[in-house]
């Protein structure tokens, strides 16, 4: 049966803090009941005791001077004693009547009765004596027998104060028990609702960051669903409209670029083969300063079409429909092949390139690594001034290969260093050669780099005043197609 509970976030707050509360609330309320009444029966208890031992002592006062008043009136026989001794009589019984309640309460209202009854008959006996008979001596000894029973009507009424007492002290203990037990109780359960309720709040919460994350990191194919309080559930609807209108921008993005770069391909294509006739000399032979001007636009032309191929790849690896095709082939010859087709490149900006590679085989996509290599080696070009050299590094450990391109130009400054392999990102820094780029071949390098499982760094060196990447492959692959797993 699922358990009815509000749907706001605010609603749940509340709620959730009643159900914390509420219990506190009636310990509270059941302590402070308690407390007020054992205070009351304390204050009984105080008032009680004080009241006998006051009554008590008046008891005693009272048949002292009803004794005394006696022994007077017996002597003298005169009117003045025998208005003192019926008012001593009447304070007597007053008094007695004062202790009722309390007699009552320790069962002791024969006793006092009986003290009253005596008293009577002492006094009665005193007025029907006659001179010299011995019944007024009689009554007068009588007076012994009441004292005795005003002290034990005294020792039951304080019996029963004690009494009282600890029954006071066992219920304040009880309360106190109660109170730890009630306390003891709380504090789990008190614990146990506020982490179920934070739980309720921060399971919605952990999905609503995790979604922005999702959307940050570009991973708009996986459905944003939250659950839990129906504002954020609103929100995490709001949040799946942005997935999918991303969606929708990244998806015209690609389509854009797809058909800007095949539309490129074309033109290009023709001025490709318009540079290859004249070089090959199919319109007439070319002297030397036209064909090296004819070079210079081979050159370019190829620049232009690694661009438009930078543009393409990126856009099939962004739609994941690349797949790696892996080969074993000597990494040295594939570094000297980039470095021949950049040569010319070197030699106008007067660039020397250091080449401390390796002899090794490996097992990669070789068409994806020269792509690699040459946008790393062209990024080299335009950053290094006249004069400068590029250091090319390969070596083998015995689970990978690492390669680093390293120059001596301005290096990239540490506020960009974050964003260098994001798409379409160009530096504030002024490019070298001939052909601008497009921002996206360090993307490039990246996807490429990460469809082999590999890892592509920037390095912070002393060594080398300008860029220092480092490329790292491990060599525990399968030789098979493997679909490139870049943005997953």
């Amino acid at each position: 049966m699922k358990i009815a509970r509000p749907r706001s976030l605010n609603g749940l707050i509340v709620f959730g803090l009643c159900l914390v509360t509420l219990p506190l609330l009636v310990a509270v309320i059941w302590a402070l009941v308690n407390l007020d009444r054992l205070a009351e029966q304390s204050e009984q208890l105080v008032v009680s005791g004080v009241s006998s031992a006051a009554n008590n002592r008046q008891l005693v006062q009272q048949i002292d001077s009803l004794e005394r008043v006696s022994r007077t009136y017996l002597i003298l026989r005169d009117a003045e004693n025998l208005a003192r001794l019926q008012q001593d009589l009447n304070s007597l019984e007053q008094t007695i009547g004062n202790m009722a309640v309390l007699s009552e309460q320790a069962d002791a209202v024969s006793l006092a009765s009986s003290i009253r009854v005596l008293a009577r008959r002492i006094v009665r006996a005193v007025l029907q004596s006659k001179p010299g008979a011995t019944d007024a001596d009689v009554a007068i000894a009588d007076f012994s027998t009441l004292r005795q029973r005003v002290n034990r009507l005294s020792g039951v009424l304080n019996s029963h104060i004690d009494n009282e007492l600890n029954i006071l002290q066992e219920n304040t203990r009880r309360a106190q028990q109660v109170s730890a037990w009630q306390t003891a109780a709380l504090l789990p359960g008190t614990l146990i609702l506020i982490l179920t309720f934070t739980l309720l709040v921060a399971r919605p919460i952990r999905q609503i960051d995790l979604a922005i994350t999702q959307l940050g990191q570009g991973g708009f194919s996986k459905p944003i669903e939250v659950k839990g309080p129906t504002d954020l559930e609103r929100l995490g609807r709001q949040l799946d409209w942005l997935r999918m209108r991303l969606l929708e921008l990244a998806q015209e993005k690609n389509r854009f670029l797809r058909h800007m770069s095949h539309e490129l391909k074309t033109p290009l294509a023709n001025i490709r083969e318009g540079t290859e006739l004249l070089l090959d000399g199919t319109v007439g032979d070319l002297e030397q300063p036209q064909r090296e001007v004819t070079e210079i636009l081979r050159q370019n032309g190829l620049k232009l079409q690694q661009l438009i191929e930078n543009l393409l790849s990126f856009s099939a690896w962004q739609t994941k429909n690349e797949i790696l095709t892996l080969s074993q082939f000597p990494l040295r010859a594939l570094i000297i092949g980039v470095a021949k087709a950049q040569r010319l490149a070197l030699k106008a900006a007067q660039i020397q390139l250091r080449l401390d590679v390796e002899d090794i085989v490996v097992n990669a996509d070789r068409d994806k690594l020269r792509t690699v290599f040459d946008n790393l080696l062209s990024n080299a070009v335009k950053f290094t001034p006249k004069n400068g050299v590029i250091t090319i590094r390969a070596s083998s450990t015995p689970s990978s290969f690492v390669v680093e391109f390293a120059d001596t130009g301005a290096g990239i400054p540490e506020g960009e260093v974050p964003l260098i392999f994001e798409a379409f990102f160009q530096g504030n820094r002024e490019q070298g050669g001939q052909v601008a780029g497009t921002g996206i071949g360090l993307s490039v390098v990246l996807e490429c780099i990460q469809a082999h499982n590999g890892s592509v760094e920037l390095v912070n060196s002393d060594e080398f005043s300008g860029a220092h990447f480092r490329i790292q492959i491990p060599q525990q692959r399968e030789a098979s197609k493997q679909r490139i797993a870049a943005n997953a």
